[in-house]
């Protein structure tokens, strides 16, 4: 059997990240490779394939960001829009961000094709999406990048997809941003496990 350490490793490493910059330890393309690699390889239910990612870099990056905030002023009571700028700020100071779409076309024809668990692909759909959010996320920190997860979703759509060539019937479920790590995730706190949380039954010593 392979080690499985370097990889439970990752896991335990993975944080969040909201203090980040534009600063990249690998390049555009070993990027564009990291995302390939987990659209290829992360399974999805019935091998549905369904999950689409739009990897946004350098000026369509600050593009998105800058599109959040034109979405959010007029949504945003004025005495908090300063708040809500200097947040998305921070977001935008990063060095890309990938958005997390699932296209409904191959889950529709699960459904057809597969009517006693109609209505389960929709969930299973979204089991699918945020599989692929946690290898990119696991990933790119393995990279030495930071990242946290947003969901600015669905203000942003229409925007992002006339802007960016997105099929509008796709739907958006969330936003990784990644980039140079310019501060410390918080401690991470953990409720009770056994007993609480996991559940081992007919376990050998």
């Amino acid at each position: 059997m392979a080690n499985q350490t370097p990889f439970l490793q990752a896991i335990k490493e993975r944080r969040t990240y909201y203090a980040l910059n534009k600063e990249a330890p690998i390049s555009d393309k070993k990027i564009t490779e990291i995302a390939e690699q987990a659209i290829l390889h992360v399974p999805s239910s019935f091998n549905s394939q369904s999950t689409r990612l739009v990897v946004l870099l350098n000026k369509d990056h600050d593009q998105f960001w800058d599109f959040v905030i034109e979405v959010l002023k007029p949504l945003t009571p004025e005495e908090q829009f300063p708040k809500t700028e200097q947040k998305i700020a921070g977001f935008k100071a990063a060095y890309g961000t990938i958005l997390c779409y699932e296209d409904p076309d191959p889950v529709d024809g699960l459904r057809r094709s597969f009517p006693m668990y109609a209505h389960h692909f929709g969930d299973w759909s979204e089991h699918t999406n945020a599989m692929h959010q946690y290898a990119l996320w696991t990933a790119l920190e393995t990279e030495g990048f930071g990242a946290n997860l947003q969901h600015y979703n669905p203000v942003i759509d229409q925007k992002a997809a006339q802007h960016w060539n997105v099929p509008l019937d796709w739907k958006l479920r969330a936003q990784l941003v990644f980039g140079g790590r310019a501060g410390e995730p918080g401690e991470k706190e953990f409720q009770d496990v056994e007993g609480k949380r996991l559940f081992v039954h007919g376990a050998k010593e």
